[in-house]
């Protein structure tokens, strides 16, 4: 399918400018931003000097990923439209993803220094995104001096790692007081507590309390769990599954996804997971095409309530069952087209407050063909996604959308008008989204049409002053000619 964005854009350009939310960075909320997920050794290894024992084609290993990698190349992430980037745990650690924490007042080695943290949150801040690290706290690292010093805050793992029991008032005070003093030192905008759903409820208030005394961040978890105190946001329960299932194919049942869509104000809304399986596996899986499959999955995403999380990867349609297969090394060089919708999808919700705070309103799902709003004071818009094997349409009736309108499509470039009897029918061909802007119906351009009938009357008169200028020559030739036959005789 052709991405018709350009002249689309031109279209939206116009259409979004009166309702562009203001661009200063403090007037932004958690349900303004979308987030980039990344593991900062699977980024892009820009520095050699902190490649110690580096081997980039073991999935096991450090692949060479550093703070500079990630500065380096930030206009991958920022194109896109992304406003937070979230890098992964940060600290001394025995594995590539951080998870394995032996010392959480060094920076990991591998990763870089200090300067180049610091370099890395400056470069962040200056293309007007946030910054966001992970607190990994249940596979600590047997070498952590905290194993050594106080076993009694730990409960030993079956692979010999170690969980922090943060229900331990004495380990609660050490993570506060070690967050604590990371936030104050260094100018990162979030925090996020990894496998959160293992971590005390109490732990999780008080660390919140404490932290946001200090300064207003993002505190989110990294799991599908219910609301918790003392966390912005957290992963919505089943919505991973939720979207897998409904698009790894087409003609799927996707009579669940209404009321995620209805319920997911707030909460993080995430498909794929770098703790898991990867989408394109489960759509390889049952012989899906994932590029296909992954435009409508993203489509899906960015246009519901909630805050998008894109993992690493995702743009580029990484594979993986296993944790190390899923993390690859992100590979740049490869198809644009998956990583353009991305970014017009995440512009359309940056230009638009009722993409990323209005109403949702459900109107249609059957076998795929889904139809829902998105709405605020100010502007409209109709999504419709056809994930089914066959042209679809719908009639929209005019209480929904409103009389002497029209529905301009963004990516298809499709116009809707108003018919006879009020209403307005969608037709979307099979495994097509689409995201329609409700407007004001244009119309002819009197103008336009005044200036071109001029135009053609100018024209027309040129032609005639043509041929009535060869007539007079021809005729005046013709007289010269007798002249001149007379003369001779």
């Amino acid at each position: 399918m052709k991405v018709k964005w350009i002249s689309g854009i031109l279209s939206a350009a116009l259409l979004l400018s009166l309702t562009a939310p203001a661009s200063a960075e403090e007037t932004k909320e958690l349900q303004d931003e979308s987030i980039y997920d990344v593991l900062v050794d699977r980024y892009f290894n820009k520095q050699i000097e902190n490649d110690f024992e580096v081997v980039a084609t073991d999935p096991e290993a450090f692949n060479g990923g550093d703070f500079e990698g990630l500065a380096s190349e930030l206009l991958h992430i920022k194109d896109m439209g992304f406003t937070v980037l979230s890098i992964g745990p940060v600290f001394a650690t025995a594995t590539y993803d951080g998870k394995q924490v032996m010392d959480y007042n060094q920076f990991e080695r591998h990763f870089g220094t200090e300067e180049d943290f610091v370099n890395l949150v400056d470069t962040v801040h200056e293309n007007d995104m946030k910054l966001m690290i992970d607190i990994p706290t249940q596979k600590m690292s047997a070498e952590h001096f905290w194993v050594n010093d106080h076993p009694e805050w730990f409960v030993e793992n079956e692979d010999g790692t170690f969980a922090l029991d943060t229900s331990n008032r004495d380990a609660q005070e050490a993570l506060i007081e070690f967050a604590s003093g990371f936030i104050q030192k260094y100018e990162v905008d979030g925090l996020r507590l990894q496998e959160t759903e293992k971590l005390d409820p109490a732990f999780i208030a008080d660390f919140s309390e404490e932290i946001k005394a200090l300064r207003d961040i993002y505190l989110l978890g990294d799991a599908e769990m219910e609301p918790v105190e003392g966390l912005d946001a957290v992963v919505m329960p089943g919505v991973e599954e939720a979207l897998r299932s409904s698009y790894m194919n087409f003609d799927q049942d996707t009579s669940a996804l209404p009321a995620f869509l209805e319920n997911a104000e707030g909460s993080l809304i995430q498909a794929d997971s770098l703790r898991g399986p990867r989408v394109t596996s489960d759509i390889v899986s049952v012989n899906g095409f994932p590029p296909t499959r992954m435009r409508l999955l993203m489509t899906q995403i960015f246009t519901m309530p909630g805050v998008p999380v894109i993992q690493y990867g995702t743009e580029t349609a990484m594979s993986g069952v296993t944790a190390q297969e899923s993390h690859q090394l992100l590979n740049m060089a490869v198809e644009a087209e998956l990583i353009e919708h991305i970014g017009n999808l995440n512009s359309l919700r940056n230009s638009s407050d009722a993409f990323r705070n209005g109403k949702l309103e459900m109107i249609h799902e059957e076998d795929g063909w889904l139809i829902y709003k998105r709405s605020d004071d100010e502007e409209a818009w109709i999504i419709a996604i056809n994930n089914s094997s066959s042209t679809r349409n719908f009639t929209l009736p005019v209480e929904l959308v409103g009389s002497d309108k029209e529905l301009r499509g963004l990516f298809e470039n499709d116009i809707v008008k108003q018919e006879a009897n009020g209403s307005y029918k969608i037709t979307l061909d099979r495994e097509i989204g689409e995201t329609f802007h409700i407007i004001e119906e244009r119309g002819f351009n009197k103008a336009y049409i005044g200036a071109l009938i001029v135009l053609y009357v100018v024209f027309m008169f040129f032609l005639w002053f043509v041929w009535k200028k060869g007539r007079q020559r021809k005729a005046d030739e013709a007289a010269k000619s007798t002249n001149d036959e007379q003369s001779s005789k």
